[in-house]
This record gives structure tokens, sequence and C-alpha cells, in this order.
């Protein structure tokens, strides 16, 4: 219990440094992040497959599939629901830098709590996989999530701060967007920890998650900018050190 309290921590945590880098950094260039984010996006892509969807092929015995399949679509299908209510990264970093007191103001407060809201299915993630008692694994999985907060937290400043929202307040409500995935963890774990008989699904519903928000966020985001040589070469390198990871550690 313990290391699934200091690993939410942990993942919490990367989104408030991510957001320390974007106060020392706010002029970063778009290259940069972009290739840190496709990095990311590597690394939950593999934790994503390794992590959760093949244990839950495992643990679902005879109906493996299905339960795997059924999850993966409804963690989808979840995310693309929350995603209509509330449009994340690649709808919303299109802010104006000239500061319009209503508009531009609430568009941004629109953005953190876009942000916060889909941070919690990637804290649930997390946790599920410390459900599995795979330690190695849910680490990878924390990890992963860990890497991809940090360019989000970094994003998130700029538009803030161009919008006059006081530097305080803006620190704020960027570490209430890790607290969100702190809560995640903590909720999937002690979901599957409640009841094992749900671990298959829980599972596959969390890697279904993953996989969307790296196919419909993640990637996009990082090739919205002309870098998508070098996001791609990022991603495929985030894959491969995760894959040798698991490989060392098995």
């Amino acid at each position: 219990m313990r290391v699934v309290f200091l690993a939410a921590i942990g993942v919490g945590t990367a989104t408030v440094f991510g957001s320390l880098l974007g106060f020392c950094f706010k002029n970063i260039s778009h290259k940069f992040s972009d290739i840190v984010l496709s990095f990311a996006a590597g690394v939950m892509l593999s934790a994503s497959i390794l992590g959760l969807i093949l244990p839950s092929l495992e643990y679902g015995g005879k109906y493996g599939i299905l339960i795997t399949i059924t999850g993966i679509f409804v963690g989808a299908i979840c995310l693309n629901l929350i995603d209509k209510l509330v449009p994340h990264l690649h709808r919303l970093t299109g802010i104006s830098t000239e500061y319009r007191p209503n508009s531009n103001t609430n568009k941004v407060l629109l953005f953190v709590i876009a942000i916060a809201i889909h941070n919690l299915p990637e804290g649930i993630a997390a946790g599920v996989g410390f459900g599995s008692e795979d330690l190695s694994q849910a680490l990878i999985i924390a990890g992963g999530i860990a890497l991809q907060n940090i360019p989000e937290g970094m994003v998130i400043i700029g538009p803030m701060l161009s919008a006059k929202i006081k530097p305080s307040r803006t620190f704020i409500l960027a570490s209430i967007t890790g607290f969100v995935e702190v809560i995640g963890t903590l909720i999937g774990y002690f979901a599957v920890s409640i009841s094992t008989a749900i671990l298959p699904f829980a599972l596959s519903f969390a890697g279904g998650s993953m996989l969307y928000i790296i196919s419909d966020e993640m990637i996009p985001e990082t090739h919205a900018h002309g870098n998508e040589r070098a996001s791609t070469y990022a991603l495929l390198i985030g894959f491969c050190l995760m894959l040798l990871t698991d490989t060392i550690l098995s």
C-alpha cells in the first residue's frame, strides 16, 4: 500500500514539476515539447499493451479475449464521451495570447478543467496496474503516465499567464490537475483490491483509455507543428525503451 501511495504522489507531482518548468521556460519550443510528449506516448503505448492489455488476457481465463476486447472499447468510448463534453489538448491549445478578460480567461479555465477531467482515467489506469500485483509492470505504467504529465504541466502554464491569471493561482490550478491523478490512482487500486473478479475488465478498460489518449490526443498534438518525423522516432524510442525494460525485469 505504501508503494501505491508513493506512486500516486509521484504521478501527480509530475504535473506540478512540469508546471514549474513551464514558469522557467515560458517560451519553450514546440519541437522540444513535441519530442518529450512523443517519447511519453511511446512509453504509455508500451505500458498499456504489456502492463494492462496482455495481463487482462491472462487473468481473463476462458473468456479473456472477449473481456479484454470489451474492456478496451468501453474504456475508449468513455474517454470519447468525456472528450465530447470537455475537449482536451489538441482542441484547446489554440488559445490567443491577446488578453480578452471574458472569452480568453474562460477558455483557459476550460482548458485546465479539461486536463483535470482527463487526468482521472489516467490515474485510474496507474492504480489498476498496481491492483494486478505485478509491481514492475505497475511501476512502468505509472512511470509512463508521470512522464506524459511533465509536458502537459508545462503546456498549461503559458495560457494561464497570458490570460493575466496570477502566478500563484496559476500554480495552484496546475497542482490541482495533478492531484486529480492521485485520487484516480487510489480509486483504481482500491476498486481492484475490493473485487479481484473485475481485474481483467479493469485492466483492459485502463488499457483502452490509454490507447485512446495516445491516438486521439497525444499523437495529433505532437504532429501539429511540423515535427512529425522527430516525434515519430521519439515515440519509437519510448516504446522500445519500455519494451527493453520489461524484458529485463521479467
